[in-house]
């Protein structure tokens, strides 16, 4: 393609490409030049799995790829112990080298679920840095000198630092620090563009600033949507339970496409799968279309998610099950049982359990929160009924079946 080809390729799905008309000049300078970009994304290992919030830039980074650019990532060893204060209201919890070591070797793997490990030519191998490698070699005063480069006045420019100055919640020194290293990196491998979410897009200027300090040309800045989760408002999150793992199995995936909202699906169309231009054009006719079903087309949005990540085989009996179990309500006879035992080691008084004792005593949730939170999430049935209030009483003595998602238990008064 040419450089102006492969920027209409690029630009679809991102939100700013900054400075302007940068990328482009790029584009055509590595054209001249006969040389691939360096195109830079990190991800800092504080869980083991990745979601298709990972996703996003996963994906954009596999369009480089494919266009013949050298896609480098960055595993925030280092950066990860310290937390990216993006988007917080208050500092991440600090991991140890071990867990942090432990989440980045699944990370790993999972990331060549979206890039290709061995391509063919003309797209290179993935260049895999962990930025440990130049920050542990760093000496305290080498860590006082990068510190220079910034002043406390220009940290606190970042909305979430702002907020929280303003409401006098803790800000750590080491919180600071992040965009530095994340800028840093950047430096160490000479990038020449650098992907993240819309909130990250301070830590990428800095990463343009330091680079100019240390006499490289500043990188271009590209930041992609944030993927809603579950719930269709709150960020795509481990931590809030409102995710889809690309390892999940191909039943849960499908089960988790089938709860997102309506509103999101052309979203979700748009960033997390692999339609063209003409079938997103064709799916959000559809979603306009008063008189066509949107089920039928989360339907088929459920199926391709765990195609792309399952095959197609996986697809079709994800969504056989999904049928079986919840449009045609069918219950399997050998269906896993708990009883008012179970009620009475979670419940005071098994007589006075709720929903959420119910969904901890089955061992659907492993907790009580996670078990609101699918209540919330319009999740949980009990038979045919929705369950909407997390307070809602169950009945000990009356045999019923219930649901969360694709987990499906039975209760007898045993």
């Amino acid at each position: 393609m040419t450089a102006e080809q492969q920027l209409e390729l690029l630009a679809v799905g991102t939100e700013d490409l900054l400075p302007d008309g940068a990328l482009l000049e790029r584009l055509r300078s590595a054209e001249r030049e006969h040389r691939p970009l360096r195109v830079k994304q990190g991800f800092d290992p504080t869980a083991p799995d990745i979601h298709l919030g990972h996703t996003v830039g996963l994906r954009k980074l596999r369009q480089f790829q494919d266009l013949g650019h050298q896609v480098v990532l960055i595993v925030g060893d280092y950066t990860g112990m310290v937390g990216d204060p993006s988007g917080r209201n208050k500092a991440r919890p600090q991991l140890t080298a071990d867990a942090v070591e432990n989440n980045a070797r699944t990370y790993l793997e999972q990331f060549y679920r979206v890039l290709d490990r061995a391509p063919a030519a003309p797209r290179l191998p993935v260049e895999v840095h962990r930025n440990g490698e130049w920050f542990s070699k760093m000496s305290f005063m080498d860590v006082i000198q990068l510190a220079s480069r910034s002043t406390v006045a220009r940290m606190l420019e970042r909305d979430d630092f702002a907020e929280r100055y303003t409401a006098k919640a803790p800000i750590g020194i080491h919180e600071l620090l992040y965009p530095l290293m994340q800028g840093y990196d950047s430096v160490a491998i000479r990038a020449d563009v650098e992907l993240g979410a819309t909130e990250q897009k301070f830590n990428l200027l800095v990463g343009r600033l330091l680079q100019e300090i240390h006499a490289q040309p500043p990188q271009v800045v590209m930041t992609l949507p944030v993927l809603p989760g579950l719930d269709g408002v709150q960020r795509m999150s481990k931590s809030l339970g409102n995710y889809i793992g690309v390892t999940d199995a191909p039943a849960d995936m499908f089960g988790k496409v089938m709860r997102l909202p309506d509103g999101v699906m052309s979203l979700y169309w748009r960033l997390v799968t692999d339609a063209d231009a003409v079938e997103r054009a064709d799916i959000d006719a559809a979603l306009a279309d008063g008189a066509r079903n949107p089920m039928e087309i989360k339907k088929r949005l459920g199926h391709r998610i765990v195609r792309m990540y399952h095959g197609d085989d996986a697809a079709a009996a994800a969504q056989e099950a999904f049928a079986a179990q919840f449009s045609r309500r069918e219950v399997p006879a050998d269906l896993e049982e708990f009883g008012r035992s179970d009620l009475a080691r979670v419940a005071k008084d098994a007589s006075a359990a709720t929903i959420v004792d119910a969904l901890v005593a089955s061992g659907i949730s492993d907790s009580r929160s996670a078990a609101r939170r699918l209540v919330e999430q319009k999740a949980v049935r009990v038979d045919e009924a929705l369950v909407e209030s997390w307070d809602k009483a169950v009945d000990p003595g009356t045999t019923f079946v219930l649901r969360a998602g694709r987990k499906m238990k039975r209760y007898k008064p045993l």
